[in-house]
């Protein structure tokens, strides 16, 4: 064990959230917990525990639980004797909702860019082959790893977000991201011999806003949220809906 010495600065503590942002703080950290499946689907949700892990009072965590339910990350399980609290499982009916939805928003940002002055979609444009050529290396065994596939292929819907959304449009994608994200983080070392589908679909995309064609982007981006489910829908038939009773 090693000892301690004069020169050694104690730990901080976390300290406890400000009474204003509390709730805010326990929602984002509770959340974040969920979507990287530190708090697995189907996982009984106990405020005591929360509260003690979070270093948070229970009434924020409370509140916060409520606001994630209203949200779809936390269910409310009934059984003959009582009910509980459970984060939500992943399904395929949830998945493909949650896709459509996703999809529907983000092909309407495509429009958005499309319409762009031909110089500045010629640089959105580069930017997206960029991230693509990486997935692609990642997809050829030839740089990168695995665990880079999410963060790229989010950085680039998020572009199309960034320069085609208004903010009342961001302000719905970043909402339903995050429920995507879950699939996306559990489910993705079953997802990655399709990658190269994938990678087919943004070129698509990245091609029709070179070309400033909206219908072509928002049917581009659709397509590939749409083949997206289908993809993730055939790995949950074979490995179940996680968390499901």
């Amino acid at each position: 064990m090693k000892k301690k010495t004069a020169t050694d600065k104690p730990v901080p503590v976390k300290a406890k959230a400000e009474h204003g942002t509390s709730l805010l703080t326990a929602f984002r950290e509770i959340r974040e917990l969920i979507v990287h499946g530190r708090l697995s689907p189907g996982t009984w949700i106990l405020e005591a525990e929360l509260a003690e892990r979070l270093n948070m009072s229970r009434t924020p965590i409370r509140g916060a639980i409520h606001w994630l339910q209203r949200e779809g990350y936390i269910l409310e399980h009934r059984n003959v004797k009582k009910s509980r609290m459970i984060v939500a499982p992943l399904t395929k009916e949830d998945a493909n909702e949650l896709y459509l939805i996703i999809g529907h928003l983000e092909g309407i940002a495509g429009r958005g860019v499309a319409t762009l002055p031909a110089a500045e979609r010629k640089v959105i444009t580069a930017q997206l082959r960029e991230l693509n050529r990486r997935l692609h290396l990642i997809a050829d065994g030839k740089s990168g790893h695995p665990g880079e596939i999410f963060e790229l292929d989010r950085d680039f819907h998020r572009l199309i977000i960034k320069h085609g959304a208004g903010a009342r449009m961001t302000t719905l994608h970043k909402a339903i991201e995050p429920q995507t994200e879950r699939y996306w983080r559990l489910y993705a070392s079953s997802i990655i011999q399709d990658l190269h589908l994938s990678i087919g679909e943004h070129e698509e995309i990245a091609l029709a806003i070179e070309a400033g064609n909206a219908e072509r982007t928002e049917a581009g981006l659709q397509r590939n949220w749409l083949k997206g489910a289908e993809r993730l829908g055939h790995v949950i038939d074979i490995f179940g809906e996680r968390g499901s009773w």
